[in-house]
């Protein structure tokens, strides 16, 4: 039984593995979208969509029925338990991306070279917590993981910005509203994003050491 249960986690490790990646290149390509006003983009991360939501409900599956059969205790039940929240957390930060696409696609061809919000260093800080995260849960690298969590407050200031930045803007261009409302979203996606990483690293944390992080517990 326990050369089976071995083979039933490595299985589930690779799933797990798997749907990240998925869920990473799906991030860079909106953001990507969002640098190049490319709805190309957008309508292949939203048509795609599907293909995470089936995944993540395949790794959920797996891991009960793991669950049930094996009856895990100590570390690969804090494995178990992990995965599924993480599970969670990257089908969140897929949809996020979808969110995202669906903005460039609404604002395309509606702005007419009015304001525009720089999101690059906010988009590269996300992306960078994504690709931070996931290697903290393929390396089980727990200082790493604490790196993400930092890393989230960058992103929640710079979310501070666009919102008084476009809501100034709105003030202004009133004509505007819709789209200036969409190019906010971004900065909310965005954010999610980051909170979805910082979520993935602190599941990390936990697995590791078998502490509970959350809500500024550090």
């Amino acid at each position: 039984m326990t050369i089976f249960f071995q083979k039933e986690l490595d299985k589930m490790k690779k799933l797990i593995l798997s749907l990240g990646a998925m869920v990473e290149e799906r991030v860079h390509l909106a953001i990507r979208a969002i640098e190049d006003g490319d709805t190309q983009i957008a309508a292949t991360i939203i048509k795609s969509d599907y293909e995470i939501d089936e995944k993540e409900v395949e790794v959920e599956e797996e891991c009960l029925k793991i669950m049930a059969l094996y009856q895990p205790v100590a570390v690969d039940l804090r494995f178990l338990v992990a995965v599924i929240k993480i599970n969670n957390d990257l089908e969140r930060i897929a949809d996020e991306a979808v969110n995202i696409a669906e903005r460039v696609a609404n604002i395309s061809g509606k702005q007419d070279g009015a304001f525009s919000f720089d999101y690059s260093h906010m988009a590269e800080i996300a992306e960078d917590m994504v690709k931070k995260s996931l290697d903290a849960l393929v390396n089980l690298d727990v200082d790493l993981a604490f790196k993400v969590v930092t890393l989230d407050d960058d992103v929640d200031n710079l979310h501070a910005t666009a919102y008084d930045l476009i809501k100034k803007e709105m003030q202004k261009m009133p004509a505007m509203a819709g789209a200036l409302i969409n190019l906010y979203l971004i900065s909310r996606h965005l954010e999610r994003i980051a909170d979805h990483a910082t979520n993935i690293a602190e599941e990390v944390i936990y697995l590791v050491e078998g502490e509970i992080v959350r809500h500024g517990n550090y």
